[in-house]
């Protein structure tokens, strides 16, 4: 199964207990889910130049992780992305190369949801504090939490720097977008059966040859112009029958604003 992380980060990662984001090189069990990191997509398109304002890429000397900026001080991303400190790299299009747009900024502090699961990845989700406010452009803007959850059936945009194949091979710089649709519960929990939380839910095509891939956890599935999702861990990559599973967002209004006030 799949964590979403950078391959530049295997050399750092260790297990999550029966699930890890998109890292499928490091599957070792049948039933092993990987998280995500790095952000990449399969089946998508390039996105239009600084398009996504609110996606930001997580460096540790590489990208490693996505996320999304929810306030000028303030990103979510995905619990299992989680290091002790990370560069938050904000305007970004093509990572490769510097677009005078971008802005670098440090963490300050970096929080996991408390009841986080390195197992079932329940509660797959994280705060970054900036060391300093992100100035607010064209080029770099926040994006709403969700005022309620979304249903089943709701179109939404994926973003991410991550595996464009699934065999891992294809990793563009430039950031990638897919339009997928949230799925509907019992389709979600018949796909993973008894690993699906009322923390999580699929969004993609249960068909395949769209998904989410190595390189995209953390990041953000936004509908409707609010963050319903954080790409959390999947089996392989748009593989049929096995659409992406994402953090639930609307779950954690509460704690995330409570966080972000103390």
């Amino acid at each position: 199964m799949k964590l979403k992380l950078n391959c530049l980060a295997l050399m750092t990662i260790v297990t999550f207990g029966g699930k890890r984001g998109k890292l499928a090189s490091l599957k070792t069990h049948p039933n092993y889910a990987a998280p995500i990191e790095d952000d990449k997509i399969v089946g998508g398109y390039e996105c239009k130049k600084n398009s996504v304002p609110y996606q930001v890429s997580l460096n540790f000397g590489y990208h490693f992780c996505g996320g999304s900026l929810i306030s000028r001080s303030w990103v979510v991303s995905a619990a299992h992305c989680y290091k002790f400190s990370i560069q938050v790299r904000l305007g970004e299009h093509d990572i490769a190369v510097n677009e005078s747009t971008e802005q670098f900024i440090d963490s300050s502090k970096v929080i996991r949801h408390p009841r986080y699961s390195s197992f079932s990845l329940d509660n797959d989700i994280m705060l970054i504090k900036l060391s300093q406010p992100a100035t607010l452009n064209s080029y770099v803007r926040t994006v709403s939490l969700p005022s309620s959850c979304a249903v089943a059936g709701t179109r939404c945009l994926i973003s991410g720097w991550g595996d464009m194949s699934a065999s891992g091979s294809d990793l563009p710089d430039r950031l990638m977008c897919l339009d997928a649709p949230i799925l509907s519960d019992s389709s979600c929990r018949s796909s993973y059966p008894g690993d699906i939380t009322s923390n999580m839910f699929c969004a993609g095509f249960l068909e395949g040859g769209k998904d989410s891939c190595q390189g995209d956890s953390g990041g953000p599935l936004v509908c409707n112009g609010q963050l319903q999702g954080v790409v959390s861990w999947g089996h392989g990559c748009a593989e049929r029958r096995k659409p992406g599973v994402y953090t639930r967002v609307c779950n954690y209004n509460s704690w995330i604003r409570d966080t972000m006030n103390q």
